[in-house]
This record gives C-alpha cells, sequence and structure tokens, in this order.
C-alpha cells in the first residue's frame, strides 16, 4: 500500500521512540545520474577515444571530446579527467563534493580532506565539466562550508592565518568567475561575492602598507625548498618575501570581483576593486620587476631594508601574466622559458633557472624540492600565462605557438611512468623519471591542470562571461585537423572542427562551429574569430546527497562486514570515492574469506529514507571479482529484503555503475548487500551509496554536537525556506532507545521566501548510557507537492557534568598545605619534583627530568568517580610537561590519563601488577591538547571506562575514551587511590585546585 510523505514523517518520529521500522513513501520519476548532453554532434569515436575507462557513461555525459593529431597530449588528455574523476570526494550531505589533491587523506589537509593550494587548479580544469554539482559544492566548501572554518595557527598548518581557505595560497575569485565564463551561470558566481570579498580581504595582515604589496612564506605558496627560501635562515618554512604569486593572485581575484560587481550592474562596487588592482600592479612593477634581468623576483621580507630582489630567476615570475597583469613591455622575461640556461627541459620547465647556484641543491635526497624539479603545479600555470601572452597581448619576437605546443608536449611526456600515462608529485627535468612519488600517495596527484591548456589553451577556447566567445588556436600550422566536440558552454554544446583539406571528418574543409548540433560558423584558415552564443540557461541538475558517505570514518555512518582483506576495510566502501587503483586503494574486499558469501553494511545509526541505491564492484580478474547476483536487505527488528527493486543494469557489472531504485522508500537506518558469485569466490565494492534529493528550496539545520547531562537535551532545528513552501513538516529521528519530542511546533502550513519553521526539541538518551558515548541525530523534513525529503545531521554526546557526581571525596584548594596526606608514588622511575604548597598553589619545582604521582587519602568509588584539577600554569619545558589524573594503587598498578602541554597531546597509560597494557585498554594514542588559562581537566572512572575530559569556555570536551576493563576488574580499580601526577623537565607546574567527586 502506498502512503504519504505525512506518514512518513510520523512513521520516522515513531522510530525514534520505538525502535526500527519501515516508512514508504510516493515519489517522482527518480532524476537521471549523469547530466543530459542534449542536442550535439557526434564526428568522434568516443569510446574508442575514452578506451577502458571505468564507468564511460560518466565520461559520455560530463567531458568535451577531443581529437589531436599528437597522440601523446591526447591520450594524457583523456588520462587526466580520469584522474580528475578519481580526486572527486563525496564529503557528507553538509559538505557535498570537493576535489581532493591526493587520492589517500594527509595530516595536514582541512576538514574531510580539502587542500586548498591547488584549489584554484581544481576549478580551473573542472569548469569544463557538464555537471555543474561538483564544482557548486567545492567553491562553497571553500567559501561557505568545512573549508572556510578556523584552523590552527600552528607552524605545520600555517602559523600566519587561521582558516583553511588561507592555509595556501589560492587566486578564489579569479577561479570562481573564470567558471562562469564557461558555464554561464553567473548568478551563482555574484552571489557568492559578498564570500569572495571576505576572502580576497582576509590576506590583508600579509600586506605590506609601505611597499603596497603582499609578503608570502613558499611553503605557503604549495612551494618548500625554493631558491627563495634556501637564502634564509629556513630552507623550509623560510624566506618569507613578497612574491609574484600571491600579489598576481590578489590582483586577479580584485578584477575578477569587480567584473562580477559589473556582471549585476553594479559599477560602484566595482571601484574599489578595481583601484585596489591598479594599485597592486604599479607597486609590483616598482618592487617586483627586475628590469635589468627582464624578470619578476622574490623579494626578502627581513633584514632587506633596500628591498634588494633575489638574483634568481624563479618560474614564479612567469604567474602574473596568469592574470594579464604585466605590462606589453615585460614580454622578454619569456626569453627565459626557451634559455638551456634559464627554464628550458626535455621534462620542464624548471622551478628555478640553471643559473642559480640553488638550482637542484638536494633535489635527489628527498621530497619536495622547488628549486629545479619540474612541478606540473607550476608548469600549468606558465602554460596558462603563455597562452594569454600568445592571444591577448600584442605580438613580440620571444615565444610563438611552436613554444606552447613544444612545453605542453614535453608537460605530457613528463607525465609517464613505464610507458603509460601517470602523474605524481614532481619530475626530474632531465630524465624520464618521477623524483617525487610515494606509493600510496602521490598516484593520480591532482595538483595542476592540463586539459583546461590543451582546451582554452592549445585549442584556443576563450570563455566569456558575455554572451560571446573566442576560437583562438595555439596549433602549429603543420597540423592538419583537431577536433573539440561537445564543449558544455554557457548551456551549450559548442563543437569546433580543424580540417585543412576535409578528409578526416568529412565536414567540410578549414574550420568550422557547430552549437548544439547546427553549423553556425565557417572559414578558411585558422585566424582569431569572436562568435555569438545566444543566451541560454544551463541546465539544472537535481541536487542530491549521499547519506552513506563519511569520508572521516569517525561516528556515523559505520560500515562492517562479515570479512574483510586486511587491506580492503568496509569503510572505504563508503568513503565518498571511487576508483579502481590498487594503490591507494578505496574498496571493501572479501579476499581471503572461509565463507561461502559474505555481506557489507551500512549503518546510519538514526533512520533516514532509503530509494536510490548505487554500488560499484571491484574486479581485478584474479581473486577478486563481479558477483553473479547480489540481495539487498533492510533491518527492522530483524533482516529483510528490500521491496520493490528496479535495477539498472538487471545483472552486476564490474567497473560501472549498479543502481537499485527502491519504490516506494523504505526508511531503516541499516542496510546490507549480500553479493555473491557462483564459484562462492572473493568479492569487492569500491563505493556503496544511498542518494536522496532534498526538498527544492528547504534549507535545514540543527546544532552540530549536543552535550547530553543528566540523560537529555533540549534542542532547536531551523527550516529556512529559499522559496514559498506548504505544508513543510519536520521530526528528528533518532537511534533505538533514544526519543526526541517536540516542545514547539514542527509543522508550518505555509512558509514564505526567507521564513523559517524553527522546532524545539527535547533529545533523551536511554538509561544507562556510557559517558562520552555519541548518537546520530537525523533532522528530517517534507513538503506537501515535493517528493524530496531535506535532512541534517548532527550528534549528541553524553558529556561529562561535575554536578553528576554530587559526593565530594576529596577537595584540596592548597589553602593549607596538606602534602603529608598523600602518599607519593613513582611509576615513572624517576625522583620527585620538590613540592610546595603556599597561597592556594601547588607548586612542582624541578631543573632536570622529575615526576611523581600524589594518591589522595581516600578511594574511589564502585558507581563512578570524577577526578578534576584546575592548573594554573605549565612548566614550558621539553618533552616533559604533562599532568597525571585517574587512579593508583602504587607504582605497578595504574590506570593515568595524561596531558602534555609540551607536546600537545593527551592520552591514557595503563599497568597492572607490573604490566604495560597497549591499545586494547588505552584506546589508542593520542588526543590533541590545546590548553589555556582558565582550562580544567578531568577524568571519569566507571563501569570499566576511563574518560579524560578538557573544560574550556565552560564546556566539557571528551579527549579519549579507554577501556580500563579489559586489563583490571572495575572493582579493583574502584579501590585504588585518585591521584594527581606531576612530570616535568623543568622550571615548575602550578596546580590552583585538586577535586575528587563520586555519584551519590
Amino acid at each position: 500500500m502506498r502512503v504519504s510523505m505525512t506518514m512518513l514523517v510520523v512513521a520516522a518520529l515513531a522510530i525514534s521512540t520505538a525502535g526500527p521500522a519501515v516508512a514508504r513513501q510516493d515519489r517522482a520519476a527518480a532524476p537521471d545520474p549523469y547530466p543530459s548532453v542534449g542536442a550535439g554532434t557526434n564526428f568522434l569515436d568516443h569510446a574508442g577515444l575514452l578506451g577502458n575507462v571505468p564507468e564511460p557513461a560518466w565520461y559520455e555525459a560530463n567531458i568535451p571530446f577531443v581529437d589531436l593529431p599528437d597522440r601523446e597530449i591526447r591520450d594524457t588528455y583523456y588520462y587526466r579527467w580520469r584522474t580528475y574523476r578519481e580526486a572527486l570526494k563525496y564529503t557528507r550531505p553538509k559538505d557535498g563534493w570537493i576535489v581532493s589533491e591526493f587520492l589517500g587523506p594527509v595530516g595536514y589537509s582541512a576538514p574531510n580532506g580539502g587542500i586548498v593550494a591547488a584549489a584554484g587548479h581544481h576549478v580551473y580544469e573542472g569548469r569544463w565539466l557538464r555537471d555543474h554539482r561538483y564544482l557548486d559544492d567545492y567553491v562553497d566548501y571553500w567559501l561557505r562550508g568545512s573549508g572556510a572554518g578556523p584552523k590552527p595557527a600552528t607552524d605545520f598548518l600555517n602559523k600566519n592565518t587561521t582558516d583553511w581557505a588561507h592555509q595556501y595560497s589560492f587566486w578564489a575569485a579569479d577561479a570562481v568567475a573564470a567558471r562562469a565564463a564557461v558555464d554561464g551561470r553567473s548568478r551563482f558566481a555574484t552571489d557568492r561575492l559578498p564570500e569572495l570579498v571576505r576572502q580576497w580581504q582576509r590576506w590583508s595582515p600579509q600586506l605590506d602598507q609601505d611597499l603596497g604589496l603582499y609578503w608570502q612564506t613558499p611553503v605557503w605558496d604549495a612551494m618548500e625548498y625554493t631558491a627563495s627560501s634556501y637564502q634564509s635562515p629556513d630552507p623550509y618554512h623560510g624566506g618569507d618575501g613578497f612574491r609574484p604569486t600571491l600579489n598576481a593572485y590578489q590582483y586577479g581575484d580584485a578584477r575578477a570581483i569587480a567584473q562580477l560587481f559589473k556582471a549585476r550592474g553594479d559599477a560602484a562596487g566595482a571601484r574599489p576593486f578595481d583601484q585596489a588592482a591598479d594599485a597592486l600592479r604599479a607597486n609590483q612593477e616598482r618592487w617586483l620587476w627586475d628590469d635589468a634581468g627582464k624578470f619578476y623576483k622574490h623579494v626578502m621580507r627581513d633584514d632587506n631594508p633596500g628591498r634588494t630582489k633575489l638574483a634568481d630567476r624563479e618560474a614564479i615570475g612567469f604567474v602574473p601574466w596568469y592574470f594579464h597583469m604585466p605590462p606589453a613591455a615585460n614580454s622578454a622575461a619569456w626569453a627565459q622559458l626557451t634559455d638551456p640556461q634559464g627554464f628550458a627541459a626535455a621534462y620542464g620547465p624548471t622551478t628555478a633557472e640553471r643559473r642559480s647556484p640553488w638550482f637542484m641543491r638536494d633535489a635527489l635526497n628527498g621530497c619536495c624540492r622547488w628549486n629545479g624539479p619540474s612541478w606540473p603545479f607550476a608548469t600549468s600555470q606558465t602554460l596558462t600565462a603563455l597562452a594569454n601572452l600568445l592571444i591577448d597581448y600584442p605580438a613580440q619576437s620571444y615565444v610563438d605557438r611552436d613554444d606552447y605546443l613544444a612545453v605542453l608536449r614535453g608537460y605530457a611526456l613528463t607525465q609517464r611512468k613505464n610507458g603509460e600515462p601517470y602523474v605524481a608529485e614532481a619530475h626530474h627535468p632531465d630524465e624520464n623519471r618521477w623524483l617525487y612519488d610515494g606509493k600510496g600517495h602521490s598516484e593520480d596527484y591532482n595538483h595542476s591542470t592540463f586539459n583546461d591548456n590543451v582546451l582554452s589553451g592549445l585549442l584556443g577556447i576563450r570563455p566569456e562571461l558575455g554572451n560571446a566567445v573566442s576560437i583562438a588556436p595555439l596549433v602549429p600550422d603543420s597540423w592538419s585537423h583537431f577536433a573539440a566536440e561537445n564543449v558544455p558552454y554557457h548551456g551549450h554544446n559548442l563543437t569546433v572542427l580543424w580540417d585543412r583539406d576535409g578528409s578526416r571528418y568529412g565536414k567540410g574543409t578549414g574550420l568550422r562551429v557547430w552549437l548544439d548540433g547546427r553549423l553556425t560558423h565557417t572559414q578558411a584558415g585558422l585566424a582569431p574569430v569572436r562568435l555569438t552564443i545566444p543566451a541560454r540557461n544551463s541546465a539544472d541538475v537535481p541536487e542530491l546527497v549521499d547519506d552513506f558517505a563519511n569520508v572521516s570514518r569517525t561516528g556515523f555512518p559505520t560500515a562492517r562486514a562479515s570479512h574483510s582483506y586486511s587491506a580492503d576495510p568496509p569503510a572505504k566502501a563508503i568513503d565518498g570515492q571511487d576508483f579502481q587503483l590498487d594503490v591507494p586503494g578505496t574498496r571493501w574486499t572479501s579476499y581471503g574469506s572461509p565463507n561461502s558469501a559474505d555481506w557489507l553494511e551500512v549503518d546510519l545509526g538514526a533512520p533516514a529514507p532509503i530509494s536510490d541505491l548505487r554500488v560499484v564492484f571491484y574486479d581485478d580478474g584474479g581473486g577478486v571479482r563481479v558477483p553473479t547476483t547480489f540481495d539487498l536487505q533492510y533491518w527492522d527488528g530483524q533482516w529483510r529484503d528490500v521491496p520493490g527493486q528496479r535495477r539498472t543494469p538487471a545483472q552486476p557489472v564490474a567497473r560501472q555503475l549498479n543502481r537499485v531504485l527502491v519504490e516506494p522508500a523504505v526508511t531503516t537506518s541499516r542496510v546490507r548487500i549480500l553479493p555473491r558469485r557462483a564459484d562462492g569466490g572473493a568479492v569487492g565494492i569500491t563505493s556503496f551509496s544511498s542518494w536522496r534529493a532534498p526538498v527544492r528550496g528547504l534549507r535545514a539545520s540543527v546544532p552540530d554536537d549536543l552535550a547530553v547531562r543528566a540523560g537529555a537535551v533540549e534542542t532547536t532545528t531551523t527550516l529556512q525556506a529559499q522559496q514559498p513552501l506548504r505544508g513543510v513538516r519536520t521530526t528528528v529521528a533518532v537511534p533505538p532507545g533514544w526519543s526526541a519530542v517536540p516542545l514547539s511546533p514542527a509543522y508550518a502550513a505555509q512558509l514564505g521566501t526567507g521564513r523559517s519553521l524553527v522546532t524545539r526539541w527535547r533529545v533523551t538518551a536511554p538509561a544507562g548510557l556510557g559517558l562520552g558515548e555519541r548518537a546520530p541525530i537525523r533532522l528530517l523534513a517534507t513538503a506537501s507537492g515535493d517528493s524530496g525529503v531535506t535532512s541534517a545531521l548532527s550528534s549528541a554526546q553524553t558529556v561529562f557534568d561535575p554536578a553528576a557526581y554530587s559526593t565530594v571525596v576529596w577537595d584540596d584548594t592548597f589553602e593549607t598545605d596538606r602534602l603529608v596526606s598523600y602518599r607519593v608514588d613513582g611509576p615513572f622511575g624517576e625522583p620527585p619534583p620538590a613540592l610546595r604548597v603556599a597561597d592556594g598553589v601547588l607548586t612542582a619545582g624541578a631543573g632536570t627530568r622529575a615526576g611523581a604521582v600524589l594518591a589522595a587519602p581516600v578511594t574511589g568509588a564502585a558507581r563512578g568517580t570524577a577526578i578534576v584539577v584546575e592548573p594554573r600554569s605549565f612548566a614550558g619545558s621539553a618533552p616533559e610537561d604533562s599532568l597525571f589524573l585517574g587512579q593508583i594503587a602504587g607504582n605497578r598498578d595504574f590506570a593515568l590519563a595524561w596531558f602534555n602541554n609540551a607536546g600537545k597531546a593527551s592520552g591514557v597509560d595503563v599497568t597492572v601488577a607490573g604490566v604495560r597494557h597497549g591499545d586494547e585498554a588505552t584506546g589508542g594514542c593520542c588526543a590533541t591538547l590545546t590548553w589555556a588559562p582558565g582550562d580544567r581537566l578531568a577524568v571519569v572512572v566507571e563501569n570499566g571506562q576511563l574518560t579524560s575530559w578538557q573544560e574550556h569556555a565552560g564546556r566539557w570536551t571528551l579527549l579519549r575514551s579507554a577501556p580500563i576493563g579489559s586489563a583490571v576488574d572495575p572493582s579493583v580499580v574502584a579501590g585504588w587511590a585518585p591521584a594527581l601526577g606531576l612530570r616535568l623537565d623543568a622550571g615548575s607546574l602550578a596546580i590552583d585546585r585538586f577535586t575528587v567527586r563520586a555519584r551519590a
């Protein structure tokens, strides 16, 4: 029986209070997984050009197809679309898609794996894709989402900035405007002007008011160990200076912001940014242009009162042409591109000129040097700049289109390994080998453009924000043909063919242009031409979100399986990525399983509607093969087959999308797939996803983290209408045992544009839930006349509340000296520090390594013990500057959480009967600790669990959770003494208060 969306919401609410259930809904026809190509031409052999790529339907729907007489450039073009697709990562519904740099995670990335260093390249390259959802999400990630959020200002993450979008230099507004020039969706760009202006302004701390130029550290230009930084005390983190990079990026962004203001008819808004750009250009000419050396150069910021330019030329000197910043008179700089003592190289250009004494210094001794090796990041910037010079500047005598082809072809040849297309981090400029190519790290490194250099440079498709396009190819006169077919442009399909004698394509001689399959322009030669393009909005691809994706692998959703090969855990099937590489891998496999068949389960934690399931099977041609068939099941207290399945294709296919539409939808918290081979062999999955269409024009939000105290928490959910909506209803779905009850209306008969439905809820946890445990909280919202379900996901966590431990067992404010009451233990095997109590402070002092644990003259409590300390100050010594909290029964028996201020980390040590226990009892290592004066630290021991906490600004945050019960009986620990440990290398540690509390 079919039921309404209202019944779906009621059922979801029932789930929140009564356990798993199923709800069904009427749905409109499911959207196609790919954008529609629309009317175009079909002159090229698309399948032959693509070769054996996974999921060829994605490429057919998204990319412009090209045909080139140069096979190396052509093959690299299609390879680089494969690497770009691999780099597309779906993070979670909040942030959607991002474009990754490395295929695997790295420790210095922004939330969910974004790295802003190459974001400009990512947008320039991806602007030619037909599906606008990828870059819509990615741009918003850096401007509005997690990528715009705060980051620590540390040496490791860039001490100069406090948000992720400024961790590295980034030409944000220029890239957004360049993207709008291709897809024609200028409204998307102009709507983000407030964020683009803010992004531009937030570089102001690095603007030197005297010079009117920005300074940057080379490493935060994404360039380590440069010829510039080598001439500073710190070749890696040094070399702060005024560079042609960030100043050109800020110039380009100012021009782009002005252009976007003008596009919406706001000349007054544009004026200050045009003025800022003019000033930057004048100041760069004054301070960074070396007229004697005919090049833009780095000028050291420090210890350089005369603002002397470095002698060395670096490839960054070409970057200003990327943004049309230099005057035509400076074109002599380009003579260095082909100079054998400049940047010329078989696998170049080099990143520093060969004349430099720093050229290739230490470059063969390990990553990552930008003082000579050929980096695709720099090569692609240089090619974009060179195309601008050749197409948009007056004629000059230093370089020509043959040089462009030579550099582009050398760039293509660089991208090879064992004769096959391949891109890593940096290449030897003179030898056919990659210098920086870490296994499981550098493969298919997405840190540059190539296809944009082919389309906008070699083939000369020059996009504009207005209703026009210029065609100005840089192909050599010797080329008899080339083609770019069905290029997505301003909502049209643009095809450009060059066929000198008409024999290649059989469509006539000369240059011909088709728009939406209709011939619109012909000419005999390759002279530049500007064509009018009729205004048309790009097709709106429906928004979809994947409820299974979990890039961070923390919290929910979680994945588990009946068996997994050690290198192929279940979490990789829902990591938001889908590629078929062996190293690195993004797959679950059952390789080596003793079972005749296996299953992979996704636990959402809280119910969600399931209507569009997609799975991609891995097949290595050996031990792991595509299944013969598969079952899908959902959980409602027991596993049941998912009803109403419509599968495309009918039988499983490897390396392609296998889609299952569920009609009507099923609402559940757990889904599993059971793939089976007829011969009982192993199977694998690179991607398992559940896609959902939200209500159009309805945005949902719920606070990110809900702190549950005394078993409950109150919170608010917000639904905001972006357009008029009727019958808006919301509910909160929670896991079994939890409940969510509305305390204010959860329904609005009508919501006007910009109006919100704000509902207050009381969320209650089940009795006996452990301290620090998390549960997902899912907001679900519907509207009359729309088949979508808008959702937002948060989590609730039971947090430490001192008031819950109402019995004070011991409280030492150090107003009087009670040191004699403590037992002093020495589990560290070190002399104790000098201990002194005076004026309400306990001080531990030492000149060398010292440590001791003060055991209070009380025992813990069977129902739970909380130990709280109020540090006044740490010693500032290293590596030991630590506090310990927990329970102890002497030097051979203790469970202590440690808080190391020097290392900014926290963990747990567990020793029983003299035997030190590992991760099975400590919970692993380590949590990040950033202590500030006024913060308190605490440890709670109860039910076989030790949790450590930090209070900052009145909010307690969990640091670690350790299952110490696996090493020692909880009743035994309850008899141990609550304790405070102090360990330092020099100086003094000061404590204001030490308190032990117990549950009543």
